[in-house]
């Protein structure tokens, strides 16, 4: 690509002053890819009285993520998603107060203390399997939030949160739906505009607030007589290199976001693995038969992860094709050069993991679900900023490695005692919203393995 000066990147004209809009608010990833096919690798597309910057290319993304990192921000629609539920949490927050929380919540993420999590994360999992039965049909995705909530409030919280489950997720999922399509619309109502979807926003929010907010009061009532070495009790206790703690507001901003991101992400990943097994009985067989040979139907521990190649690769292609964040939103706080284009302050950049871990460029047969192709070596093949379902460069998820741990122990206990097929006639659709959501549920019938 030739350097541009002040020329702007190749993209679709749209709508007089809605550009894309309309596309956008209804389907958002196959507006992205059609614009990564049609124009390349590097697209400007216009939304309403602005335009956005889509960089389909590894290297114009790792630019974004690593080497120009520091002209960066979250962008302002990221923030505005997700404001009013995380406030001022780890995966909002910027420049040197992020530093800070990063700082501060960073040795409850080291590898040694989130391997210790391995015990509790296998003993609720099987916990929940008691309650499935043969042939039985639930909803695979809401099962799936119900368990990892359990783990991440007991791991993460050192508490438990009996039959409010269902709730957070019809909570966490409103919430989602209302937010992103408010942004995404070219009208936009004030959002304290008593609406019927407005008030119930807000007692969503109170809900998930009174929990957090009980959680913590709880934890301050058993005093420094009671000994805990969760992520909770770190924080509470965290003190920066200057002598200050986290204020309460602080807190409980990262408790929120922890709370959500420790487990809605994985509860997808593990849903969309079980459907996508479903779908390639080869695949699941291999999964089966390489679980059996190494676990013999017992629990698996973290020791036996780096014996399950083919576990590992499953997770690597689940997250491949489906990742639970789909798109990653940069607003520019300097001029910056992309692909030989100049770009203001105030840009906004967005990158899909949706249209690039997609491309063939990077991925043979980029459709299919081939666990395999993860067995010689392609991670340390692929160019930097092809495969980041984690993210990038600083802000890389700090729950990466919680993340991967938990979704490889839960597929093999689960793996074990049960094989899934999809109810005949379930429509199964993707549902972008700040996190990749079947719209639908994946409603499966449950086939006890003998």
């Amino acid at each position: 690509m030739t350097s541009s000066g002040n020329h702007l990147p190749p993209g679709p004209k749209g709508w007089p002053v809605l550009g894309v809009s309309l596309e956008l608010l209804n389907d958002p990833l196959a507006l992205f890819r059609r614009l990564a096919r049609e124009y390349g690798d590097i697209v400007r597309f216009p939304v309403l009285i602005g335009d956005r910057i889509l960089l389909n290319h590894p290297d114009y993304i790792e630019q974004v993520l690593v080497i120009q990192q520091s002209k960066f921000h979250k962008s302002d629609l990221s923030k505005r998603a997700t404001e009013r539920l995380l406030g001022q949490g780890l995966l909002t927050s910027e420049g040197e107060f992020w530093r800070r929380q990063r700082r501060l919540a960073q040795p409850a993420f080291h590898r040694s203390r989130i391997n210790s999590y391995a015990e509790t994360m296998v003993a609720i999992t099987e916990d929940h399997l008691c309650r499935w039965h043969d042939a039985e049909s639930r909803d695979i995705a809401q099962e799936m939030m119900a368990v990892t909530l359990d783990i991440a409030v007991r791991t993460l919280f050192g508490t438990t949160l009996p039959g409010e489950a269902q709730q957070v997720g019809r909570a966490v999922g409103f919430l989602m739906r209302y937010q992103l399509r408010r942004l995404r619309s070219p009208i936009r109502l004030p959002q304290n505009l008593p609406t019927p979807k407005s008030r119930r926003a807000q007692r969503e929010n109170e809900f998930l607030d009174s929990l957090i907010y009980r959680i913590i009061a709880e934890r301050r009532e058993q005093g420094n007589g009671a000994h805990h070495e969760d992520l909770l009790a770190l924080l509470m206790g965290a003190m920066d290199e200057d002598g200050t703690q986290m204020t309460p507001q602080q807190l409980r901003d990262e408790a929120m976001t922890l709370f959500l991101a420790g487990h809605e992400t994985t509860a997808l990943t593990l849903s969309w693995t079980w459907y996508l097994l479903s779908q390639n009985p080869a695949a699941e067989a291999r999964l089966h038969e390489e679980l059996s040979g190494v676990l013999g139907g017992r629990a698996p521990t973290v020791a036996d992860l780096e014996k399950l190649p083919y576990l590992q690769a499953v997770i690597n292609e689940s997250l491949r094709l489906y990742p639970a964040a789909y798109l990653l939103a940069r607003t520019s706080i300097a001029p910056c050069t992309i692909g030989g284009y100049d770009f203001p302050t105030g840009s906004t950049i967005l990158m899909s993991q949706w249209v690039t871990h997609r491309d063939a460029r990077f991925f043979d047969d980029p459709e299919s679900f081939r666990p395999e192709r993860w067995l010689d070596g392609l991670m340390a093949r692929l160019p930097a900023g092809a495969y980041f379902p984690f993210g990038d460069g600083p802000r890389r998820c700090i729950g990466q490695g919680f993340a991967l741990l938990e979704s490889a122990l839960m597929t093999a206990v689960i793996a074990q005692r049960f094989k899934f097929r999809l109810v005949p006639g379930h429509p199964i659709v993707t549902e972008p919203l700040v996190t990749l959501r079947p719209r639908y549920g994946i409603r499966m019938t449950m086939h006890e393995r003998n």
